[in-house]
């Protein structure tokens, strides 16, 4: 099985991560689950479809969404398309 391919939702937040210094645990904890999610892109929490705000289904066109908990209470929302 490939890994798969993880593209940020905008350029905002991918310059956001890239500002992170790399000494950032908040930094390492989202690489870490870049990693995981590459391998195995369901190991997330998968948010049942009428819980997923309609903000967001009408700003990004989703119709999925899974959160993959990080340390301290932080996490991470993501989609899976193809």
């Amino acid at each position: 099985m490939k890994p798969e391919k993880v593209v940020f939702v905008d350029e905002s937040l991918e310059k956001s991560f890239n500002e992170l210094n790399e000494a950032d645990p908040i930094r390492k904890s989202l690489v870490r689950a870049i990693n995981t999610l590459q391998e195995d892109a369901f190991s997330g929490r998968n948010v049942k479809k009428n819980l997923i705000p309609k903000s967001l289904i009408q700003k990004y066109g989703i119709n999925n969404l899974w959160i993959y908990n990080l340390p301290d209470g932080w996490r991470m929302l993501y989609v899976i398309s193809n």
